[in-house]
């Protein structure tokens, strides 16, 4: 998993300044156990002009092991590591087996004790209908123990603005497609989570999911992603919020729906930490994020919400320390019974993750 040592340049150049910043904050509550919920690795290769986008198991240990006490974490699918010929429809179990060798790698204790990729979810097009009824079960051959569910983003905006920072854009009408609900049954099928990643403005197909099917089990990510990126004062925000707060709390009324907390260091919410220079603290984000974290605990409770660190895409915005520091500050006051949910419990239970030391 070794690379060269231009890697880091590299990927500060890509993701911005903040990558790495903050390392030499103090932790907050050091032995409160987390599972990330949610974050990736891949390697790609250079485009016209950018360098190479790289982010492997050593990359994530060192930021795992920089003192807050990771003790496993979910793999989400990023659309590496497909296999390179095959069935169009195969070719994601490439990634799954990739994180399932991670996870061995991991599980032997010999790189520390986190348990990286501890479950997995893997990518399936869901406009295949029947067709990926294979896949999924090749994916549970190859990583028996870890592959839990599946993701297929299907974020849409009306305006170009958000695709110009995401490498690999989404199709179209996904959830709407008419193969798609023919595969999410095989998902439930399989007792297989969906992972929904969408703009905040989607919510309502998520919520007409969880309606048809109340035994799935759907993992909303992002805090709902709101998306600010077209407003430009304070009143415009506020509509957001509002819009959001709402489609929240009747998707919360599903309890088939979990939800993940994080991600707002993606440029969509528009905080414009991105553009910074200097190293972000977490007090800082902190302020940011809170309305929105308590917003979508509120909504959801402690119980069926998970923190996550999305890394390294909020790399563009937040340190991993610090990012791990601004949600713990978030929750301060909440009981420890809460605050074992958010940091450990909701994503164990959800994943049917078994973590050594965790009860």
């Amino acid at each position: 998993m070794m690379h060269g040592d231009s890697r880091g340049e590299q990927e500060q150049e890509v993701y911005g300044r903040q990558l790495k910043a903050g390392r030499n904050e103090p932790i907050l509550e050091p032995d409160l156990p987390i599972i990330d919920s949610h974050h990736h690795l891949f390697d790609r290769p250079a485009r016209p002009g950018q360098p190479p986008l790289r982010y492997l198991l050593d990359d994530y240990l060192a930021d795992a092991s920089a003192g807050h006490n990771i003790v496993a974490s979910v793999y989400m699918e990023i659309l590496a590591f497909a296999r390179q010929d095959g069935p169009e429809v195969l070719r994601p179990l490439g990634e799954v087996e990739f994180a399932n060798g991670i996870a061995a790698t991991a599980a032997s204790g010999r790189y520390g004790p986190c348990r990286v990729a501890a479950g997995i979810v893997g990518y399936a097009d869901l406009r295949l209908g029947d067709a990926v009824g294979g896949l999924l079960d090749r994916c549970l051959q190859a990583a028996p123990e870890r592959f839990r569910g599946v993701r297929q983003v299907t974020i849409a905006h009306f305006t170009e603005a958000p695709y110009r920072f995401i490498t690999n854009r989404p199709p179209k009408d996904v959830m709407t497609s008419p193969g798609f609900r023919p595969a999410f049954e095989h998902l439930i099928k399989r007792n297989l989570s969906f992972d929904a990643a969408v703009f905040h403005h989607q919510l309502q197909e998520v919520i007409d999911l969880a309606d048809a099917y109340p035994e799935a089990t759907v993992i909303l990510n992002h805090c709902g992603h709101a998306i600010l990126m077209d407003e430009t004062d304070d009143a415009g925000r506020q509509r957001v919020f509002e819009h959001w707060r709402t489609l929240m709390g009747e998707l919360a009324r599903r309890p088939n729906v979990y939800c993940k907390v994080g991600g707002m260091g993606l440029i969509p919410w528009a905080f414009g930490l991105e553009e910074r220079s200097e190293p972000v603290g977490y007090l800082e984000l902190a302020r940011l994020w809170e309305p929105w974290v308590m917003e979508s605990i509120e909504a959801f409770g402690a119980e069926r919400c998970m923190m996550e660190s999305n890394y390294p895409p909020d790399g563009r915005s937040a340190g991993f320390v610090p990012l791990w520091n601004a949600l713990k500050h978030i929750v301060r006051g909440a009981t420890a019974d809460d605050k074992a949910a958010l940091f450990h419990g909701t994503a164990a239970r959800a994943y049917r993750l078994s973590v050594p030391g965790l009860k």
